[in-house]
C-alpha cells in the first residue's frame, strides 16, 4: 500500500491529504486580467484637482493598453503564449496592480495629506511609469504576431511612460501656499478670506460637506499616525479648516440638522450617543480606557489621572476619600464599550492608544491653537449679531462641536464670551437651537474656568433648570442634568446648586418621569449634591429619598444616593418611608456590584444613626442573614467590609434581644444566623 504511487496522488473527489499550490493563471486568464485592469484604470476618478494631470496621464496610457489587450484577446491569442511574452505580461500585470493600489490609496487619503505628500507620490508614479515602459519595450511583439497598428499603440504607450513629466509648478505653489498659511497663523496673522477661499478651491474643498469630510479624514489619519513626517502640519490644518468652515461657509450645519423634534432626537448626522455607563463621570465622554479607583467607581484613565495630578485624593463621583490612588483596568467594561463601538461604527481601538498623545500634540502646535482661537472668536462675534433662530443655530452648532474636545478649545470659546450669549438661547422655542445651546454649555462646563463663567452668568442656573423642566427633547433635559453634575463638582457651586430649590425639584422630576439615560444623569447630579451635608435637608424635603427608592432596582446610582443621604443626616427620612429597608436588602441581594456595595453601606449607616428602630426593620426582612453571608463570601472588597459591619450589628442586636427576653421571662425573637456570621 505504501509503495502504491496512486495512494499519494490526489483523488478526483478532492479528498486527498496532499495539497498543491494553486496553479498560475492561464495565458487566457492573464490577458483577461490585463484587459480588465487597464480598463478600470482608464476610468479612474481624480481625487483632488491638483492631481488632475497625473491621473489623466494614467487614464490615457491605460486606454492605450486596454486597446492593445483587447486586440490580443480578439486575435485568438487567448491560447498558449510564447514563454517570454507570458513572463513579460505577468510583470506588466504586477505593475498595473501597483498603479491601481496607488489610485485606491490616493482616493482614501485626505486631500491635504495628498498635497503634503505629493512629492513622494509623484516619485512612486515616475518609478512605475519607467518600469512599465521598460516592460513594453521588452515585450516580444514579433512572436505575438501583432498588427502594425497595435504595435504603434504599444510604442506610443511606452513613449508616454518615458516622457512622464515632473509635478506641475502649480502643485508645488499650492503646497507652498498651504504651508505659508500655517506659518502666518502661528504668527497670529488672520488669513485673508479671498486667499483662503482660493487655496481651498484649488485643493478641492468648496462647500461645507467637503470641508467637514476633510476635517474628519485628517483627524482619522492623525489618530492612525498615517504620516509621522507631516503630523504637525496636519494638526494645524484641522484647526485651519475649522476656521475656514465657519468663515467661508457660514458655519452651515450638516444636512441632518433640523428644527424638527424628531430630527433633533435622532441626530442622524451626529455620532450615536454612548450609554451613560460608558461615559466618564468626569469628562462625560466615551471612556477609551476605563479604570476602577479604590471606591469602586470607574473613570477614563486620562480623566482620573488629571484629577489626581491636580492634588485631589477623593472619588469625583462619591466624594469619598480614597484609601489609595491605584488604578485597576476595567477589562469587562472595556470589552462592552469596544463591542458597542463596533456595532455603532464609532472609532475606538484605532484612536485609543494615541488619543492623549494627539491631544498633547494639538496643545503643543501653535498654529492649531491660534486657528482654534480665531475660530472661537469668529463664532462668538457671529453669534452676537445673529438675530434669526436659523442663523444662531448654525453658529451654536459649530460652537458645540468646537468645545466638544480639547481644554484649549473650551478655554478659547469661554474667553471669547460665549457663555452669556448661550444662556438666553436655552429659552428658545426652536428645538434644535435649544439642544445645541445646552450641549455647548455642557461641553464648556468641563473646563474649571468655564464653570465659574457659567455660575456667574446672569440667569444661567435658572435657564438650565428651565431646560430640565420644559426642554423640547429628552436629550436636551438629559444634557441639562449632566451640566448640573459637571458644575457641582466644584465644592462651592455644589452648595449653591443644592440651595436652589428649583434645580433640585427639576432633577427629582427627571428621575420620576425620564427615560433611563436621563434618570442616570439626574441621579448622578443628585448624588453629587448629596455630598454636601447642608444640602441633604433640602434634598430630603424635595423627595430625593422617595425617587431614589423608586429607581433602586433599575438604576445602580440610586443606592449610592440613599447611602449619601443616610451618611449626612437623611437616615430618619429613609427609614420612615414604607418598605425602604426591604428594598435596600433586595438591592443588596440582586443589584450590580456597586449597587450592592452602596445598599449595604446605606443599611449600615441607617443602623448606626438610628439604632434599634432601623436594626429591627433590617432583621424583619426574610433572608437578610443569608444575604449578608453571601455578600461576605463573593462581594467586592468594599462590599465584604460593609457586609461584615452589618453582620456584627445584627449579631449584637440578636444577642441583646435574647438577653432582654431572658430577663423578661419571655422567648427571644427567633432568628437564623449562618455559621459564618456567628464567628467572632
Amino acid at each position: 500500500m505504501a509503495g502504491n504511487p496512486a495512494a499519494a496522488a490526489p483523488s478526483s473527489s478532492g479528498s486527498s491529504s496532499v495539497f498543491l499550490p494553486p496553479p498560475s493563471p492561464s495565458d487566457g486568464e492573464l490577458l483577461r486580467s490585463l484587459h480588465r485592469l487597464a480598463r478600470d484604470l482608464s476610468a479612474v476618478d481624480t481625487p483632488a484637482p491638483f492631481l488632475r494631470a497625473a491621473f489623466a496621464s494614467i487614464s490615457r496610457r491605460s486606454k492605450l493598453l486596454a486597446a492593445a489587450f483587447d486586440d490580443l484577446l480578439l486575435c485568438g491569442a487567448a491560447g498558449e503564449l510564447p514563454r517570454s511574452a507570458s513572463l513579460c505580461l505577468r510583470e506588466v500585470l504586477l505593475v498595473l496592480q501597483r498603479f491601481k493600489a496607488i489610485v485606491a490609496d490616493c482616493s482614501a487619503r485626505s486631500r491635504m495629506r495628498l498635497l503634503l505628500e505629493s512629492d513622494e507620490m509623484e516619485a512612486e508614479l515616475r518609478e512605475l511609469n519607467h518600469d512599465l515602459a521598460t516592460l513594453l519595450d521588452l515585450l516580444p511583439v514579433v512572436e505575438l504576431g501583432l498588427a502594425d497598428d497595435v504595435l504603434d499603440v504599444l510604442a506610443l504607450a511606452s513613449r508616454q511612460c518615458r516622457r512622464c513629466s515632473p509635478a506641475p509648478e502649480s502643485e508645488e505653489a499650492l503646497k507652498a501656499s498651504v504651508l505659508s498659511l500655517i506659518q502666518e497663523i502661528e504668527r497670529e496673522i488672520v488669513p485673508e478670506r479671498e486667499r483662503l477661499e482660493e487655496i481651498l478651491v484649488e485643493v478641492g474643498i468648496n462647500d461645507p460637506a467637503s470641508c467637514s469630510e476633510e476635517i474628519e479624514s485628517l483627524e482619522q489619519e492623525i489618530g492612525d499616525r498615517a504620516s509621522e513626517k507631516w503630523t504637525a502640519s496636519m494638526i494645524a490644518l484641522v484647526g485651519l479648516l475649522r476656521y475656514a468652515k465657519c468663515v467661508l461657509f457660514s458655519a452651515t450645519p450638516r444636512p441632518s440638522d433640523s428644527n424638527s423634534k424628531a430630527d433633533v432626537e435622532a441626530e442622524d448626522g451626529e455620532p450615536p450617543v454612548p450609554p451613560s455607563d460608558f461615559r466618564c463621570p468626569i469628562s462625560l465622554d466615551l471612556m477609551r480606557d476605563p479604570v476602577v479607583v479604590a471606591s469602586g467607581q470607574t473613570y477614563d484613565r486620562e480623566s482620573i489621572d488629571r484629577w489626581f495630578s491636580s492634588g485631589k485624593s477623593t472619588c469625583p463621583k462619591t466624594g469619598q476619600v480614597l484609601a489609595n490612588l491605584e488604578l485597576v483596568s476595567n477589562k469587562a467594561l472595556k470589552n462592552l464599550i469596544s463591542k458597542w463601538c463596533r456595532e455603532n461604527g464609532v472609532a475606538m481601538e484605532a484612536c485609543e492608544a494615541s488619543k492623549s498623545e494627539q491631544a498633547q500634540a494639538v496643545a503643543a502646535n501653535k498654529a492649531a491653537l491660534e486657528a482654534a482661537r480665531m475660530t472661537a472668536s469668529f463664532l462668538v462675534k457671529k453669534l452676537s449679531v445673529s438675530f434669526s433662530p436659523d442663523a444662531a443655530n448654525r453658529v451654536v452648532h459649530e460652537i458645540r462641536l468646537l468645545s466638544k474636545s480639547g481644554s484649549e478649545n473650551r478655554a478659547f470659546v469661554g474667553e471669547a464670551g460665549a457663555v452669556p450669549l448661550l444662556v438666553p438661547l436655552l429659552y428658545s422655542e426652536d428645538a434644535g437651537l435649544q439642544l445645541n445651546a445646552v450641549t455647548a454649555l455642557l461641553n464648556l462646563s468641563i473646563l474649571e474656568a468655564n464653570k465659574k463663567r457659567i455660575m456667574h452668568a446672569d440667569g444661567a442656573v435658572e435657564a438650565v433648570a428651565h431646560i430640565m423642566s420644559s426642554g423640547a427633547t429628552w436629550r436636551a433635559k438629559e444634557n441639562a442634568a449632566a451640566a448640573v453634575l459637571s458644575l457641582a463638582s466644584v465644592h462651592s457651586y455644589r452648595r449653591r446648586l443644592g440651595r436652589n430649590q428649583s434645580v433640585v425639584e427639576k432633577l427629582v422630576h427627571l428621575v420620576r418621569t425620564g427615560p433611563s439615560s436621563t434618570k442616570k444623569d439626574a441621579l448622578a447630579a443628585l448624588l453629587t449634591l448629596a455630598g454636601e451635608r447642608e444640602n441633604v435637608g433640602k434634598l430630603v424635603d424635595a423627595g430625593v429619598a422617595e425617587v431614589a427608592l423608586s429607581a433602586i432596582s433599575k438604576e445602580e446610582t440610586a443606592a449610592a444616593v440613599l447611602a449619601a443621604l443616610a451618611k449626612r443626616g437623611g437616615a430618619e427620612a429613609i427609614v420612615n418611608i414604607d418598605g425602604a429597608v426591604a428594598r435596600l436588602v433586595a438591592e443588596m441581594r440582586r443589584g450590580t456590584d456597586w449597587a450592592r456595595e452602596n445598599a449595604t453601606a446605606a443599611l449600615v449607616l441607617l443602623c448606626r444613626r438610628l439604632g434599634a428602630p432601623a436594626v429591627t426593620q433590617v432583621m424583619a426582612v426574610p433572608g437578610v442573614e443569608w444575604a449578608i453571608w453571601e455578600l461576605m463570601s463573593i462581594g467586592t472588597e468594599r462590599a465584604r467590609r460593609k457586609a461584615a459591619s452589618l453582620g456584627r450589628i445584627c449579631r449584637r442586636w440578636a444577642a441583646a434581644s435574647a438577653a432582654d427576653g431572658e430577663r423578661g421571662g419571655g422567648c427571644p425573637v427567633a432568628t437564623v444566623v449562618p455559621p459564618a456570621m456567628m464567628a467572632s
